[in-house]
């Protein structure tokens, strides 16, 4: 939530999709202490009974009735129920002491009750708020995840459609050649940086100029586009093509061959940052320190496929500073780049003095 900047949480995706259990293991971490609420609990071929949190009052809301189509939205809300005991329930939240407040769930049979829908949209002015949103086209949940103050996550679907280009066409001059195939505490650079790549993306490219490179991505399946040009806005673009070429993306992270500590939570973190701020540009970043890998939205693709000669991401980044937003990394470790064998020394030596933190890294 601190780093989206969002007052309000909606988790959504389809059934059994874990949002209720993810609802359940998150509140403790919004909040120390006890979170008020409402409960909303389905009895197979009975009903629905809203639950009041932490009171335990218990009303039923709904009737289950066969004549409807299913296989779901076969219950029929009680009369008033929902504008009785749930405005209720919801106004008990606004009056508990606790700035949070939680709602499980949100769904078409509250879509049917306007004072109802009312006192959520008034506990939501009040309280910051953590709920559970059915997955389904109706009116007022959409407006509900169309909030501006809310961080949605669609569990079917929470790190967006976002692509990768791994920048590999450095020739390493400094380092003497073949630098990403070196090893750090037993690994490549290149196996650890597509080991932090491995989740979360609709698609990534390894865009290289070495065929050492283009044989460890063959090996391990990680598509690859190896090619002859000489500039880093040549790698932006062609890795950006490759990509988007296969269809639309909401965003792209250009991630350097050459960082090797940036953990997979790390890059999972971005991606849910950048999935629920969009339009935004978002970077890894240490204190003062902003550096790699970098999450550019769509908007911004026609800039990086036009870059001036020679120039990469940085261009595009100073041309809009107002978009840029930094994720602070696990350990300033996170932002070294290796660019010589006195680099790779040093992290080789890093890693040895901070045990816990090579088991990350």
């Amino acid at each position: 939530m601190a780093v989206s900047g969002k007052r309000h949480l909606f988790l959504t995706g389809g059934r059994g999709a874990g949002k209720t259990t993810l609802l359940n293991g998150l509140l403790p971490l919004l909040c120390p202490e006890p979170v008020p609420g409402v409960r909303t609990r389905a009895v197979r071929g009975e009903g629905v009974d809203l639950v009041e949190m932490p009171s335990g009052r218990t009303t039923r809301v709904g009737v289950f009735d066969p004549a409807l189509p299913g296989p779901e939205n076969r219950m029929r809300p009680v009369p008033g129920a929902f504008s009785g005991a749930g405005v209720q329930a919801l106004d008990a939240c606004m009056e508990n002491a606790c700035p949070w407040a939680f709602v499980d769930e949100v769904g078409y049979l509250e879509s049917q009750d306007a004072t109802y829908q009312k006192a959520l949209l008034r506990l939501l002015d009040k309280k910051r708020v953590a709920a559970v949103l059915r997955s389904q086209d109706l009116p007022f949940l959409n407006a509900l995840k169309a909030r501006s103050d809310a961080c949605v996550i669609d569990l079917d679907r929470p790190f967006g459609n976002t692509g990768c280009v791994i920048m590999a066409s450095g020739l390493g001059r400094r380092f003497g050649g073949g630098k990403l195939l070196a090893e750090l505490d037993g690994r490549t650079l290149l196996d650890r940086v597509l080991d932090a790549t491995e989740l979360g993306f609709s698609r990534r490219v390894v865009v290289t100029r070495d065929s050492g490179v283009e044989a460890l991505c063959l090996a391990r399946g990680v598509p690859c586009l190896r090619h002859d040009l000489p500039l880093r806005s040549d790698t932006v673009r062609l890795g950006l093509d490759a990509l988007t070429k296969d269809g639309p993306l909401d965003a792209c992270v250009f991630f350097p061959g050459d960082q090797p500590l940036v953990t997979a939570e790390t890059m999972l973190t971005l991606l849910l940052a950048a999935a629920h701020t969009p339009g935004a540009i978002w970077r890894l970043g240490y204190g003062q320190q902003a550096g790699a890998p970098v999450c550019f939205p769509c908007a911004l693709f026609g800039e990086l496929l036009a870059l001036p000669a020679g120039r990469g991401g940085g261009a595009v980044i100073a041309a809009h500073p107002e978009l840029v937003r930094v994720l602070p990394a696990l350990s300033p470790a996170e932002l070294r780049d290796v660019d010589t064998p006195a680099d790779l020394a040093e992290l080789e030596a890093l890693l040895k003095r901070t045990a816990p933190l090579s088991r990350q890294l």
